[in-house]
Parts: structure tokens; C-alpha cells; sequence
């Protein structure tokens, strides 16, 4: 495992600021700052605010939008599906 930047703890707070909810369900509890692509596939991103999106831990959004169900992998499109995602829970019946 790479081990993480000093930075990464303000980054992470500074983000949450700004995006303080998740993204794929709108939860509050138990928020996670998920890396787009994985730092450990590029070390460049790792502070970089773009390859950022908050998901929670506790409704699982984390697992499923961002890992795809597979911790192993990563979802390019994460942005993208939380946003649909997003629109499906606030219009449910």
C-alpha cells in the first residue's frame, strides 16, 4: 500500500467542505473521499480535487458506485453514475 501524502488529511477536510454529502445518495453519515482514479495507479492525483467525489460508507455507495462491487477495481465513470444514482433516490416512489 502507498503510503499517503502528509496533505492528503487538509485535502481531504478541504473537500468535505466543499462536497459534504454523497454523491450517488445524498447521506451525511459515515463519508468517505473516494480517488477517482486510485492513487496508487497515479501518485499525481492523490491531492488533485478533480480526481475526488464523497460516497458513503454507510448506505454502501462507496462499494458499489465507486469499486463497482469489487474492491480490486475503480469506476472511471463514478461521477457520472452517482449523479444518475442521485436523481433515481430523490425521485423515488
Amino acid at each position: 500500500m502507498l503510503a499517503r501524502s502528509s496533505k492528503w488529511p487538509k485535502t481531504r477536510g478541504t473537500h468535505l467542505e466543499k462536497e459534504p454529502t454523497c454523491q450517488a445518495c445524498g447521506g451525511v453519515k459515515d463519508l468517505s473521499v473516494h480517488h477517482i482514479v486510485p492513487y496508487h495507479i497515479d501518485k499525481d492525483k492523490e491531492l488533485d480535487p478533480e480526481n475526488l467525489i464523497t460516497l458513503c460508507e454507510h448506505n454502501h455507495c462507496h462499494f458499489f458506485c465507486g469499486h463497482l462491487f469489487f474492491w480490486e477495481s475503480y469506476n472511471p465513470k463514478v461521477r457520472e453514475d452517482a449523479a444518475a444514482w442521485l436523481i433515481k433516490v430523490q425521485k423515488r416512489p
